[in-house]
């Protein structure tokens, strides 16, 4: 048993109903999933590809979401190959990074892209170069129409390597973390179960999948179950609630999100409880999800939107519950470990804290990757001796087992000696009049160490004012994690996925005290 055939045991390949219903209104039925992942994995194949230091080969995808992106990654897995997906908004620095690292015997690239990508191609020593466009267009599916639609799968185990997923890299170079079949299989069913998958769902299908959320939760979790997808090659707010509400089946049971996809949906008018009636859950994850639009969301449909816990190197490991005899889903907590994952809090020296005590976050599970590729060192950082993996969040377990993340260990600010956890901060700014969202850093300062400075987004129609914003706040925190200062933006910078580059911003505001900006307005980004 590998993932690629439990997926193709769920697929009812007999049936005429439809696997992937997209936006242009095509269809594609489990049988058309099933012929055309044997063609590409025929021509896979034929290329006879070679793997490195004893692991399979590598095909890599710089492409455009569609619904033959995906088909190309299940062909992949057909063949017995390791999948690396690569956000198709990387440049040449990039994507050269990820080819010298990676080596992938084979790589997909847009049709647009091929000029600048093959002396790139050509310096990593890739050997077979393919096309694909996002209206079926390309060499890929050129080639592919000439082979069999007829194919053997290649026999992995549940130790082999499945897929290499570079981490977000919001601070710091991209590592690329090696997932088994195991490791996505076992999470994926475990979710089936935790989120009371039923054969009547349909998910609505608008994430991005070179990402762990889009690739492996949402499109797994529909595949191992043969249940239908609507889908969406790109995020729109009219797009998905247009799909959400269609009469047509299958009707839409489920959508998955991020917060920066919930806070446009919220900006429809169109978003309401007899929009939403069909739906059955709405899932959140990739970053935090705003307090504010979880009491918005709840009170303009109905539905309680579902946050949980995952990273690129683990999968999810928690998720608020599904079921309302389990408990409630709590705004601000990503909920309990999942089934069969443990998640503990330690302390810096590595010992079991109490409840409601802050430290660092450590999981352990079938889900949790086997290391980061090239980098034994690193490997070897990440785990305790113990065999925990360490996440690098920070957070507490309360006394009901729900988790609360408040930050990443790196973000965590040291002001003074006294510690300061930017999520609490940011957790009382965003309560502020006038505020939309904020995020805190730690910059540096000749008396502190590190100052706290804070930036903010206004809501539409406002006016922040830095001196006012600092008074409010002084009235909640003790004085050591108050904001020294507060820039208003008109938006944050975030990666592919909705992640504040945390990063970016100390950067920016790096000089903040020893130069100090003439202004408190930053423009675009602090």
């Amino acid at each position: 048993m590998n993932l690629f055939t439990a997926l193709q045991a769920a697929w009812p390949v007999q049936s005429r109903d439809a696997a992937i219903l997209t936006g242009q209104g095509l269809a594609y039925t489990w049988q058309d999933l099933d012929r055309a992942t044997a063609m590409l994995a025929n021509l896979i194949d034929s290329l006879r590809l070679r793997g490195r230091e004893g692991r399979p080969p590598v095909v890599a995808a710089h492409v455009d979401k569609s619904v033959e992106s995906l088909l190309l990654y299940l062909a992949t897995l057909r063949a017995g190959c390791t999948y690396l997906p690569l956000n198709p908004a990387y440049r040449a620095a990039e994507l050269t990074h990820f080819l010298e690292d990676a080596r992938p015997a084979m790589l997909v690239c847009r049709p647009a892209d091929q000029d600048w990508v093959i002396p790139l191609a050509a310096h990593s020593q890739v050997g077979h170069l393919f096309t694909l466009g996002d209206q079926r267009t390309g060499s890929l599916l050129t080639h592919a129409s000439l082979h069999s639609d007829v194919h053997t799968v290649a026999p992995r185990g549940l130790d082999d390597l499945a897929a290499i997923l570079y981490t977000s890299g919001t601070t710091g170079r991209s590592k690329g973390a090696l997932l088994s079949h195991g490791n996505l299989l076992s999470n994926a069913q475990t979710l089936l179960r935790h989120w009371d998958w039923r054969q009547d769902d349909c998910l609505v299908h608008a994430l991005p999948i070179f990402h762990i959320h889009g690739l492996f939760v949402a499109s797994h979790c529909a595949l191992l179950s043969g249940t239908p997808m609507r889908w969406l090659d790109k995020f729109d707010a009219n797009a998905v609630l247009a799909q959400i509400t269609d009469t047509r089946a299958p009707r839409a049971t489920l959508f998955m999100g991020v917060p920066t996809m919930y806070g446009r949906l919220l900006a429809s008018p169109a978003l309401s409880a007899a929009a939403t009636a069909h739906m059955r859950l709405f899932v959140s994850g990739s970053a935090p999800l705003l307090p504010a639009d979880f009491d918005e969301f709840a009170q303009r449909t109905g539905h309680t939107i579902l946050e949980r816990y995952g990273m690129s190197e683990t999968g999810m490991l928690c998720a608020n519950p599904c079921r309302h005899s389990e408990g409630p889903r709590l705004s601000g907590s990503v909920g309990r470990a999942l089934p069969g994952v443990g998640v503990r809090i330690v302390d810096d020296a590595g010992l079991h804290v109490h409840r409601n005590v802050t430290g660092h976050v450590e999981v352990q599970g079938p889900n949790v990757f086997g290391g980061y590729l090239g980098l034994p060192d690193k490997t070897a950082e990440a785990f305790t001796d113990d065999g925990w993996f360490r996440t690098g969040d920070v957070g507490r377990i309360d006394a009901e087992d729900y988790v609360h993340l408040v930050g990443r260990a790196k973000d965590l600010v040291i002001s003074g000696g006294f510690n300061v956890y930017p999520a609490e901060v940011e957790s009382h700014l965003d309560k502020l009049p006038g505020v939309a969202e904020s995020a805190v850093v730690g910059v540096p300062h000749p008396d502190f160490g590190e100052g706290v400075v804070a930036v903010v987004v206004p809501q539409p129609g406002h006016t922040l004012h830095e001196a006012e914003l600092i008074r409010a706040i002084k009235d909640e925190l003790a004085g050591f994690k108050c904001p020294k200062r507060i820039f208003s933006v008109s938006e944050l910078p975030r990666n592919a996925m909705g992640k504040v580059q945390k990063n970016v911003l100390r950067q920016q505001l790096d000089s903040t005290f020893t130069h100090p900006p003439a202004s408190n307005h930053t423009g675009k980004h602090a």
